[in-house]
């Protein structure tokens, strides 16, 4: 007796693995390695250097890193107190410095305007004005 195999019909649809056809598709493990290629030496070395190299280059890299990161938060902290430092120790002495330049400034004009230019500008050792030779106090033998 023959034996009847039901069909299905143009709408039914059959499961995935009857679609596909067995055969010498599947492999086993043993020919999946058989087929591929024996490593060369250098291959293998590389291999197994490569991931030394990988990991040396990422700690590296973690490191440099790192250290950018410290260097930032040192300058920011650095930046941060020395600023109002020196608006507070050394702009005070800026201003006064400035101050007293520009008061001997207006010194030396009043002498102009009062005593003339040249014998404001004359001054002897002892820092006063000298209007004639004879008042210098010279211990030259002439």
């Amino acid at each position: 007796m023959a034996a009847i195999v039901a069909t299905p019909g143009p709408g039914a649809s059959l499961p995935p693995d009857k679609l596909l056809p067995k055969g010498d598709v599947e492999k086993t493990e043993e020919e999946l390695e058989e087929d591929e290629p024996d490593e060369t030496l250098s291959e293998r070395l590389w291999g197994l250097t490569a991931e030394r190299i990988w990991s040396a280059a990422g700690a590296t890299f973690d490191l440099s890193l790192f250290v950018a990161q410290k260097n930032v938060q040192v300058s920011r902290t650095a930046l941060w107190i020395g600023t109002p430092s020196f608006m507070i120790l050394v702009l005070p002495v800026l201003f006064e410095t400035e101050k007293l330049q520009m008061e001997q400034q207006q010194q030396l004009q009043q002498r102009q305007i009062l005593l003339g230019p040249n014998r404001a500008v004359r001054r002897n050792a002892r820092g006063s004005t000298f209007t004639s030779w004879k008042d210098l106090d010279c211990y030259c033998s002439i």
